[in-house]
């Protein structure tokens, strides 16, 4: 059974940066294609970005682009969310989930499409 842990969060200024991890145990990570998700008080849970498993292709939510960053290392069983120029309303829990096809990583980000999801992380942008 795969189960995904979310790593990083916390709290900073606008402007700053937060890198977040998603591990995984228990499947192989590399054969999954993986989103983030964030969701802010009183608001529905949104797409923020995803990575498919197999060419690497990569895509952001339009809030996000230019200053996130997906990555994985399938080596350590791992995806990143790198998040620079942070802004007070990117402040929400942010949750990585898996899903084993690709077809699950396009230009929206849908949670109904991922199927293995980790408990969340908080990020807090404030001064």
């Amino acid at each position: 059974q795969l189960q995904l842990v979310e790593f990083g969060g916390g709290s900073v200024q606008p402007g700053g940066s937060l890198r977040l991890s998603c591990a995984a145990t228990g499947r192989t990570l590399a054969y999954y294609a993986i989103g983030w998700f964030r969701q802010a008080p009183g608001k529905e849970r949104e797409g923020v970005s995803c990575i498919r498993s197999a060419e690497l292709r990569t895509h952001y939510a339009d809030s996000v682009k230019g200053r996130f960053t997906i990555s994985r290392d399938n080596v350590n069983n791992t995806v990143y969310l790198q998040m620079n120029s942070l802004k007070p309303e990117d402040t929400a829990v942010y949750y990585c989930a898996a899903e084993n096809s690709d077809y699950a990583c396009g230009r929206r980000i849908l949670e109904s499409e991922y199927e293995h999801w980790g408990q969340g992380t908080q990020v807090t942008v404030s001064s």
